[in-house]
């Protein structure tokens, strides 16, 4: 029978009740350091007291009205924006997935009003991720988000992240924009080097075609500037913005110039909730802290110490860990072993990362986090390593014929063994149990004779 809840994610065994700055409060009082920020939406960590005043404020006075109406914590939200950005004119959405297509809407529109109605293409780039919305999976074009959903919505043209000869030879008069994450997150934290980014923005202007930036999780001073865009000195046309602008209120934009959005009059697109009083009273107080210099500053800082130490643990945990990348706190380390045995051991351990593609743990802290949440964070990953390191270990094991079969962990002290020793001309296995950096043989049996209680 399907569940209440339509079963399409695949959970973590964790119910959390509470969140206090970085940390997270498990039902049965546990504590977790959130490395996490819900997929770097929780940008001022959990229960910020101006977010928590704001919303309790503006939830005393008006909650909803519709978009028939002026609101005015839209106006202050949307000057805010402008003031701050490239931008001349805002439109609110509740997500990431609303914001792109509304990006591809405007970016098409703009073809037709230029009367040049065949301009309908748009570029992409492999390991995107614009959102599980009808635009969205047909613009990242991957066989894991597309299989089963056809027709696609047409107009996508799918290149190989970096490759500059294909892209150029890819721009044609039926070309319309190029959208781009300038870092981006589910493919596995790869920033797209400035030096590109520039490129691309050049190669835009040459062919009179629009530069649109999805900024869903890389911007809101997750980098270090209030947009990844801005390190490399570049202006896009478009750009899409969410999670971190509400805080972890559902909030989200499209920033464009006065010429993109030119063909979006009065009809052309809507939105019941987006721009809601609720989230954009949020959304300005987000707005006054993060956008401040002094804020960004910290974020800056606090992001070279953090990179400085994940360096030092990749260097001390070889087997587990093979590289750090990223920018400001969008981080990410490419792992040796299975990023989610990495992510699942981390529980147990009471830290939480993200798995990303190109087997990467992502690292998306709240950029409230402070010196001392760093140092805990650093011990927490060291401890996790250490425990899948000496869970892994070939040469922790005595005797012939060691075999590999899959760790799985079912609750807080539940382990599965990694490995088995085969007996010559036997057909039971002896399964092997660390206690006290010694193996020793816990149990016979054969292949489901294999969950013991971690003794440690």
């Amino acid at each position: 029978m399907i569940p209440s809840i339509l079963p399409t994610y695949c959970r973590a065994p964790l119910s959390f009740v509470k969140g206090e700055g970085i940390w997270l409060i498990e039902a049965d009082g546990r504590r977790f350091l959130d490395l996490g920020a819900g997929i770097a939406v929780n940008a001022l960590g959990h229960a910020h007291p101006a977010l928590v005043a704001t919303l309790t404020d503006q939830a005393n006075a008006l909650w909803h009205v519709s978009n028939l109406y002026q609101i005015p914590q839209q106006q202050v939200l949307a000057d805010k924006l402008v003031a701050a950005s490239f931008a001349d004119t805002v439109f609110f959405t509740n997500s990431g997935a609303e914001s792109c297509e509304l990006a591809v809407k405007m970016v098409r529109k703009y073809g037709f009003e230029q009367g040049q109605p065949d301009k309908v293409e748009i570029l992409t780039f492999g390991g995107s991720f614009h959102g599980r919305s009808s635009a969205g999976i047909a613009a990242a074009g991957s066989e894991k988000m597309t299989t089963g959903f056809g027709p696609l919505l047409p107009g996508f043209v799918h290149l190989p992240w970096g490759d500059h000869d294909a892209m150029r030879a890819a721009i044609t008069d039926k070309t319309v924009g190029i959208l781009v994450e300038p870092v981006q997150g589910e493919g596995g934290i790869r920033p797209l080097p400035n030096v590109c980014l520039k490129g691309l923005r050049d190669l835009c202007d040459k062919h009179g075609i629009l530069l649109i930036l999805d900024e869903v999780q890389c911007g809101i001073g997750r980098t270090g500037k209030l947009f990844a865009h801005e390190w490399a000195g570049i202006e896009p046309d478009i750009m899409m913005v969410a999670k971190g602008i509400g805080g972890g209120f559902p909030l989200g934009a499209v920033l464009a110039t006065e010429q993109a959005a030119s063909g979006m009059t009065a009809g052309t697109h809507g939105s019941t909730y987006g721009g809601n009083p609720l989230g954009c009273a949020v959304g300005a107080t987000v707005m006054d802290i993060v956008a401040d210099p002094d804020f960004l500053a910290k974020v800056n800082r606090k992001a070279g110490l953090l990179r400085q130490k994940l360096e030092e643990l990749s260097t001390a945990h070889p087997g587990v860990f093979e590289s750090v990348r990223g920018v400001g706190l969008m981080l990410g380390i490419k792992c040796r072993m299975s990023n989610t045995e990495v992510v699942n051991a981390g529980y147990a351990h009471q830290v939480i990362t993200v798995p990303a593609a190109d087997n990467v743990i992502r690292l998306l802290p709240p950029l409230t986090i402070t010196e001392d949440d760093i140092a805990e964070a650093i011990s927490r990953l060291d401890t996790t390593a250490a425990s899948l390191k000496a869970t892994w270990s070939h040469s922790s094991f005595p005797g012939p014929g060691l075999c590999p079969c899959p760790d799985r962990r079912q609750g807080r002290n539940t382990w599965t063994i990694s490995w088995i020793s085969i007996k010559p001309h036997q057909t039971r296995c002896v399964i092997w149990l660390i206690t006290q950096n010694q193996w020793k043989p816990h149990a016979r049996g054969g292949p489901r004779a294999n969950r013991m209680t971690n003794s440690r």
